[in-house]
């Protein structure tokens, strides 16, 4: 899911080596046999989109074991945990376009004014053409083939840049995408920064990224050059609002769930959280034990707890602690094994450094607020988010919040988990993003709505054409 931050972008990191201009000659050969394939027009049928979606419904079902295996082995995920927030999501998306593709590929007839008469007008969705899906490392299994199946129901070829970052699953995705999928029309690039680079300097018809702001800059600059559309998922500090009236215990479970789950390394988990005053000491202490309830007194020895991607995220994280307030829990680290403690801090001044930008890890501030009009306020002087979570059992103030502030997508009451919601768009507003997938979202963001008028010849009224008398004005404006 996305960021802001420099560490979820999947160019952020170099390749072990870097490529010499000869080496990198192969991407333009790859991406010119992919858009052949496109032009051939294999890929608009039925029949080969259902049976992609299958194939790729086969790929994560008779994989799973060793998918969560590099999930595991790249972000210390827990055999459950890849499941949950990975694989089982991917299926979900697969299913759903599969079940409902007939029905979106279904031209949408719209009404034909009468001075247009006899014809019929209809909306007929059209694969955009070659999709280059730039993922990043966080959820390198989802982000990666939850966007190639929205480009396969659509009718597109693809070429995936999964992140080298994350370079188990990297490697297992190229393999498998070969193995199950039309090598002829879906391709895997592996590599690092020269490969991301030269993939876009390539012409493609649209380009999906997941990652941060910085480098979604380039991709659109890189776009431009060929006026290619762009969805940029990125990301934010994503604020977590918990009023006085509330219950606090299973708001402090919802929140400790989605904070943490996979190390915090997720762009929708809470990334600071504004608590009324009033019930502020209570809150905080019901976040520590909850912490201690889920992974123990020692989180390092527990199999649910997972792992920072390397040791470079690592040390940028502890490099965030240092003037950010009291640690209330968490702290530790062991940059051999990658581990960092979940991690609270409390009393965190508004210019802490882990206030300036998206944390993207196990650290949690916590802010003192004296009524929810002041959390409204400290959010709206920041930019946009890409969620945000209000907790309250006021309906006004649920209605409140929402109609004051700006994200890409919210919940009421709990966090992260609306974007398990097939019918709701996942997507940024302003700096966290641009575009929208999940669901028939997906299907939408690679198509492209062509408007279509069909008109009989047998009717030709000669008011249209000149020369215009007064009566066939009078005719003309009363049909007009």
């Amino acid at each position: 899911m996305p960021s802001t931050s420099p560490s979820k972008s999947p160019a952020s990191s170099s390749s072990t080596r870097a490529s010499a201009p000869s080496e990198l000659a192969y991407i333009a050969k790859q991406v010119d046999a992919v858009r052949a394939t496109f032009e051939s027009g294999r890929t608009r049928s039925y029949e080969w989109r259902d049976s992609q979606l299958g194939a790729l419904l086969t790929l994560l079902t008779s994989e799973e074991v060793v998918i969560g295996a590099a999930l595991t082995e790249d972000l210390g995920k827990s055999r459950l945990e890849g499941w949950l927030s990975e694989l089982n999501e991917v299926v979900g998306a697969v299913k759903f376009l599969r079940k409902n593709l007939k029905k979106f590929m279904k031209p949408e007839r719209v009404k034909t004014p009468l001075n247009l008469q006899p014809g019929k007008s209809w909306i007929q969705r059209e694969p955009l053409g070659v999709a280059l899906i730039i993922a990043p490392w966080n959820y390198p299994l989802l982000l990666s083939l939850n966007p190639l199946a929205g480009a396969i129901a659509a009718g597109n070829a693809a070429v995936v840049k999964p992140s080298e970052v994350a370079p188990a699953t990297s490697a297992l995705i190229a393999k498998l995408v070969a193995k199950y999928l039309d090598a002829d029309a879906i391709r895997v690039i592996e590599g690092g920064v020269p490969e991301t680079t030269e993939l876009l300097a390539n012409r493609f018809d649209t380009i999906f990224y997941t990652g941060n702001g910085a480098v979604g800059r380039i991709v659109m600059q890189a776009a431009a050059k060929h006026l290619t559309p762009v969805t940029l998922e990125l990301g934010g500090k994503s604020p977590c609002i918990i009023d006085e009236h509330i219950d606090l215990e299973v708001t402090a479970k919802r929140i400790v769930w989605g904070k943490f789950m996979n190390c915090g390394q997720t762009c929708v988990a809470p990334d600071y959280l504004l608590v009324h005053e009033r019930v502020h000491d209570h809150f905080v202490q019901l976040l520590k034990s909850t912490v201690e309830s889920f992974w123990g007194a020692q989180p390092e020895t527990s199999k649910d707890y997972g792992r920072i991607v390397n040791e470079r995220h690592l040390r940028r994280l502890l490099g965030l602690l240092p003037g950010s307030g009291e640690l209330l829990i968490g702290g530790q680290a062991d940059e051999a094994t990658r581990y960092l403690a979940p991690t609270i801090l409390t009393n965190v001044p508004e210019d802490a450094p882990v206030m300036q930008d998206e944390i993207f890890g196990p650290i949690l501030p916590v802010l003192r607020v004296g009524d929810v009009e002041q959390a409204i306020r400290f959010i709206n002087a920041r930019p946009k988010p890409l969620a945000l979570y209000v907790f309250s059992s006021n309906e006004s103030v649920q209605q409140r919040v929402l109609a004051s502030t700006s994200s890409g997508g919210a919940a009421i009451n709990h966090v992260v988990v609306h974007l398990a919601v097939h019918g709701l768009p996942f997507g940024g507003v302003g700096a966290s993003g641009m575009g929208a997938y999940h669901g028939k979202h997906s299907f939408d963001t690679f198509s492209h709505r062509r408007a279509v008028l069909k008109k009989a010849t047998a009717l030709d009224a000669a008011i249209m054409y000149p020369p215009y008398t007064d009566s066939k004005e009078g005719w003309i404006r009363r049909l007009a």
